[in-house]
């Protein structure tokens, strides 16, 4: 018999080991497959299993609802893609705050049209408004970024303090202080963070995107790349000019 669950709470891949290693020592169940990415467990038992028996199975942060069963395997996939959100339902809210930013950034110039002032307050509000999401769960951020972004992985104090360097170089674009500096900083922060979401992408790994924290559940998608290389691509582009 096979059984769906969804179970919250899965950030990394060492949240899917353990979860599946959790699983695994429950004698009712013979096999586990779980999607990192849309946090659905899908196991084979012996016997119908409750929401609770796994619940009582794991730590608490972790917490299970069922989604459904199935006689056999195709019919479970198939009430799995049911439930599935498509990917441009998951990518909304980054998509959304992109439409926003940009808005902003052409209402407060639209009068007085100027590439330049409208990068910067574009990269200024960018951000500001990413570092705000980053805030909301400074203890569960670092876990997240440290997945893929190559010099957390080696200082973990890093994954601390990014939310942090976010916000400075937010103020100081938008302030316009130390225009240069900033511009370095953030081809240097995103050049290594982009490194890391490619590598990502290439091995087609199932992690969540950290760039809008841990309150909204992203999945690691190109959408993250593009929008890294767009704020490389202005910095860099700022940078010339300044220089």
């Amino acid at each position: 018999m096979n059984q769906i669950f969804k179970i919250d709470g899965m950030t990394c891949n060492n949240c899917k080991a353990s979860v599946e290693k959790y699983l695994n020592d429950l004698p009712q169940i013979t096999h586990v497959s779980i999607d990192l990415a849309k946090g659905f467990a899908d196991i084979t038992t012996e016997k119908h299993l409750s929401a609770g028996v796994l619940q009582n199975a794991l730590p608490e942060k972790f917490k299970v609802s069922e989604q459904g069963e199935g006689n056999n395997v195709a019919s479970t996939n198939a009430h799995a893609m049911s439930l599935e959100k498509s990917r441009l339902q998951q990518l909304k809210p980054l998509l959304l705050i992109l439409f926003y930013i940009t808005l902003a950034g052409v209402l407060l110039h639209y009068k007085e049209w100027s590439w330049r002032e409208f990068m910067l307050d574009f990269m200024g509000l960018f951000y500001i408004v990413f570092s705000f999401f980053k805030m909301l769960d400074l203890k569960g951020f670092p876990e997240s970024f440290k997945m893929y972004d190559p010099l957390a992985k080696r200082l973990p104090f890093y994954g601390w303090v990014y939310p942090f360097i976010e916000t400075a170089l937010g103020l100081m674009f938008l302030m316009r202080y130390e225009v240069g500096l900033a511009l370095v900083v953030t081809l240097v922060v995103l050049g290594i963070t982009t490194i890391g979401v490619t590598k990502t992408l290439m091995d087609k790994k199932s992690i969540r995107c950290a760039c809008l924290g841990t309150a909204l559940k992203l999945p690691m998608t190109e959408a993250t790349f593009i929008e890294n290389t767009i704020m490389i691509a202005m910095a860099a582009l700022m940078l010339f000019d300044v220089l």
